[in-house]
């Protein structure tokens, strides 16, 4: 009597599982008619244009704290939103403005690196979070850090 039961429960899961698998390819592909440019031009997003990603500070001495902004437009059509900007230590400090950039308007990212303890070849990356696709960018410095 178990095995029937068991037979019975599992033949019907294995029905609803089926059933469900066939309705969200369903979905997937027939109501679905929207390709990744329909979505954008119709959202018309802001847009990160930086001038440029990455940046280079070159030879510089353990201790020193050197900045760099990152200078960006926005070539999209609506305003872009910087919701955070991290560091990938605590070596490296990033400041935004939380005002919205405007279509067509510049914005900054202001960098700091602070090399204390940090001899030898560098490389920190800035994460920005935003109202954009996709939704993060990664800023990258370098500095080559002479001990004292």
């Amino acid at each position: 009597m178990k095995n029937i039961l068991t037979i019975f429960v599992a033949s019907i899961l294995l029905i609803s599982c089926s059933d469900a698998t066939s309705k969200i390819k369903n979905f997937e592909t027939e109501d679905i008619k929207l390709n990744d440019s329909d979505i954008f031009s119709q959202n018309e997003l802001p847009i990160f244009s930086f001038e440029e990603e990455e940046w280079n500070f070159g030879p510089i001495s353990d201790g020193d704290v050197v900045d760099h902004d990152f200078i960006f437009t926005n070539t999209g059509k609506a305003p872009l939103i910087i919701s955070s900007a991290q560091g990938s230590c605590g070596c490296t400090v990033p400041k935004y403005s939380n005002e919205p950039i405007a279509p067509g308007t510049t914005g900054v990212i202001s960098v700091q690196f602070n090399s204390k303890g940090k001899v030898g070849s560098q490389e920190k990356t800035v994460t920005l979070s935003a109202n954009t696709v996709p939704n993060t960018k990664i800023l990258k410095i370098r500095a080559q850090v002479a001990g004292k």
